[in-house]
């Protein structure tokens, strides 16, 4: 976690600023829709560069690895894509989302 751990939105897009600001590629994920029990309300989000930094959260930890590496995939491509985290998932039990709730999450690089 990047010294400037951000906590809330503003932060976030301000660290994600800084970052390009210093010639990082830099990717923003942002919580789109939540249902049931979920860790993070919407418009929660997650910046994360190439070189590793993170700020923010999207889940409390539990998907916070699987939004990362498709961030990766995200700031190499530039295509945005849409993740649906869910129980009825194989995928969210692997992750962690084991709470019982859904959340679809929008990932996107920043220019």
């Amino acid at each position: 976690m990047s010294a400037h751990a951000a906590t809330n939105q503003e932060d976030i897009l301000a660290t994600a600023a800084d970052w390009l600001a210093e010639g990082e590629t830099v990717a923003i994920a942002t919580v789109v829709e939540t249902w049931g029990s979920s860790p993070r309300p919407a418009g929660s989000q997650l910046a994360v560069t190439a070189s590793g930094r993170m700020a923010g959260s999207v889940s409390g930890g539990c998907i916070e690895g699987a939004v990362a590496d498709v961030a990766r995939q995200t700031m190499d491509s530039g295509a945005p894509q849409l993740l649906d985290f869910g129980i009825s998932d194989e995928r969210a039990w692997e992750v962690g989302l084991a709470c019982g709730g859904k959340l679809k999450v929008f990932v996107e690089k920043l220019a």
